[in-house]
C-alpha cells in the first residue's frame, strides 16, 4: 500500500530537451525569454559600437566643418535607419536593464506572471520610444 500511495502523490516532472538549429524558428519563447535574449544582443552591439560612437562624437566636436560633414552624412535615409536601429537597441537595453533592477529590489516582481507582464511592458515601451525617435529622425516634428 505504501508504494501505490507514493505513485499517486508523485507528479510527472516536465521534460526539457535541447532544441536543434532547425527548431529555433518554430520554438515559441515566452516574452521574458525574448526580452532576455534581446537584452544580451543589444548589450553586445552597444559594447562593440561604443568605440565607433565615441570616435564620431569626437569628430563632431573637432570643428564646425566636421560637424556639418557628419550632419550631412546623417541626413541620408539609410544612415537614419541605422541610427534608428541603434536607438532601438539602446532603448530596449535600457528598459530591460530597468526591469532587471526592479526585479533585484522588488522580490514580488520575480514571479512568473510578473516577469511576463514586465517583459511585455519593456517591449511596448521600447517600441513606443523607438517610434518617437523615428518620428523625430524622419521629420514628423
Amino acid at each position: 500500500m505504501g508504494s501505490s500511495m507514493a505513485e499517486v502523490v508523485k507528479k510527472e516532472r516536465p521534460v526539457y530537451r535541447n532544441i536543434g538549429i532547425g527548431q529555433i524558428v518554430s520554438y515559441r519563447l515566452p516574452p521574458a525569454g525574448i526580452v532576455s535574449i534581446l537584452h544580451r544582443i543589444s548589450g553586445v552591439i552597444l559594447f562593440l559600437l561604443l568605440p565607433f560612437a565615441l570616435y564620431l562624437f569626437e569628430q563632431s566636436l573637432t570643428s564646425e566643418l566636421s560637424f556639418d560633414v557628419l550632419r550631412s552624412i546623417a541626413s541620408h535615409w539609410f544612415v537614419k535607419l541605422v541610427i534608428l536601429a541603434l536607438s532601438w537597441g539602446f532603448l530596449q537595453h535600457f528598459c530591460a536593464g530597468v526591469r532587471h533592477l526592479r526585479m533585484d529590489f522588488n522580490h514580488d516582481a520575480v514571479s512568473k506572471e510578473a516577469g511576463k507582464n514586465s517583459a511585455v511592458v519593456v517591449l511596448a515601451v521600447s517600441l513606443l520610444l523607438t517610434l518617437a525617435v523615428a518620428l523625430k529622425l524622419f521629420g514628423a516634428f
